[in-house]
């Protein structure tokens, strides 16, 4: 049957239509396309940009955060510095320590069984009302070397004037009998010049306070616990303390390996000042200068010096002999 003109004029109508309506979809559907193809372009684009940003707050607050563990950590061992830094270690020197009735803050005493002096310690410090810890030796390991069992915390080391010691002296009824010390920087050599100085009725002694060593806990064992007993006195300038000795009526009388009195042909009784210098180098020039008299000790053999505790312990013995 033969389409009439209406039918066909219809039937374009509809094509044309259709074509329309998928000219319409495709380019819908295109928009979309390039919409979402730009929203992930600018999401894209923010997450580059706040990436960096986020990493450099998460490494912001990490650093913050290590800075923070690191001053915890700093201000810890500050802390454990402060707390160890004057400590009296080993059984002799804290049972000396007791019986001196100084301040003790706090006493460590290893874990386990005990034996020996360590008990009396411990009744000691009861009776004085000390308090008593119980630790650990690696903690006793990390306050003190050779402990033997037993730390105890005190307060920074007291020193003395120049004064109180020639007014101790006085009160003893006693001519002033003083070491000063140019130099020792070992702790061992300081130790045992003050334990043997306490056994030898020295009044005092004098060290500057630099180039030396101070009172710590190695000189305090080594000491045997005398450090409670001898007046030290620490100076800024040995020479300007020289001159109030001399001023006080004391003779200074240097220790020299060129000089030409022996020790034992000097008289020593009377108010003297001895002065031991450093162990490598001897008495600084002006220090020599300074000195009323110069001594030696007579060396016998090829090695030509003596120990500095060896050499003080020599001297101050002469002092006790001519004393006697």
């Amino acid at each position: 049957m033969r389409e009439s003109y209406r039918d066909k004029q219809n039937r374009k109508a509809r094509i044309a239509r259709e074509k329309q309506n998928e000219f319409e979809e495709r380019r819908n559907f295109d928009r979309r396309k390039n919409e979402r193809r730009g929203e992930d372009r600018r999401n894209g684009d923010r997450r580059k940009e706040n990436a960096p940003v986020n990493i450099d707050r998460r490494n912001s607050e990490r650093r913050t955060e290590n800075r923070r563990g690191d001053d915890r950590r700093t201000e810890d061992r500050r802390e454990e510095d402060k707390v160890y830094e004057d400590v009296i270690a080993g059984r002799n020197a804290v049972m000396e320590l007791l019986k001196s009735s100084k301040d003790i803050n706090k006493i460590f005493v290893e874990k386990g069984e005990r034996h020996g002096s360590i008990n009396e310690i411990i009744a000691r410090a009861k009776e004085a009302r000390v308090v008593i810890v119980e630790v650990e030796k690696a903690k006793l390991n990390m306050m003190a070397e050779n402990h033997q069992g037993v730390v105890a915390v005190v307060p920074p080391f007291n020193y003395c004037e120049i004064e109180d010691i020639l007014d101790y002296a006085n009160e003893k009824g006693e001519d002033p009998f003083i070491l000063i010390l140019d130099g020792i920087e070992d702790p061992h050599n300081l130790g045992s010049i003050i334990r043997t100085a306490e056994t030898a009725g020295v009044h005092g002694i004098i060290i500057p306070k630099r180039r030396t060593v101070s009172v710590n806990a190695t000189v305090a064992k080594t000491s045997a616990g005398a450090t409670a007993y001898v007046k030290v006195a620490r100076v800024n300038n040995i020479n300007d303390s020289i001159r109030k000795l001399k001023d006080a009526g004391l003779w200074v009388i240097g220790t020299d390996g060129e000089a030409n009195t022996e020790y034992y042909n000097q008289d020593l009784k009377g108010p003297i000042a001895i002065i031991i210098g450093s162990e490598g180098f001897g008495m600084s020039k002006l220090v020599k200068e300074n000195a009323d008299i110069l001594i030696k000790i007579p060396m016998k053999g090829q090695i030509n010096s003596l120990n500095a505790s060896v050499s003080a312990g020599i001297v101050m013995y002469e002092v006790v002999k001519q004393r006697i």
